[in-house]
């Protein structure tokens, strides 16, 4: 039984393990941190959102400080899609935003068609 979760991400009940989507590819366990799987790319959120007046003159140029806030994007590593983006402090590791009840999930969706298959599990 494949359960969609977010857009691009879904998990296996069967084997337990997070799938991209669109690729299919197997990320690992879904006792785990999807995050934990993909691709991370560190950004300046000076690059995402230019400040709006020069941060050489002025203190607060309505864009985040790099010094106070970083943007992670988190990539599928088989296909490249964008699964998350994620606005921390520098240095945090990735939260652990989604953690799923695996065995209720099993059960509440226990005798509903497979999206994936279009089968019916017991």
């Amino acid at each position: 039984m494949k359960v969609q979760v977010t857009e691009y991400l879904r998990v296996d009940l069967n084997e337990e393990q997070w799938e991209c989507n669109r690729c299919d590819h197997v990320l690992g366990s879904a006792r785990e941190n999807y995050k934990h799987f993909l691709l991370i790319h560190d950004r300046n959120p000076r690059e995402v959102h230019e400040p709006l007046l020069d941060p050489e003159r002025y203190r607060f140029c309505f864009s985040p400080d790099p010094e106070v806030c970083v943007i992670y994007e988190f990539y599928c590593p088989n296909c490249g899609v964008m699964m998350d983006v994620e606005y921390t402090v520098p240095g945090h590791a990735p939260l652990h935003d989604l953690e799923l009840d695996i065995d209720s999930l099993r059960e509440k969706w226990r005798g509903v068609p497979d999206s994936s298959t279009g089968s019916v599990k017991a």
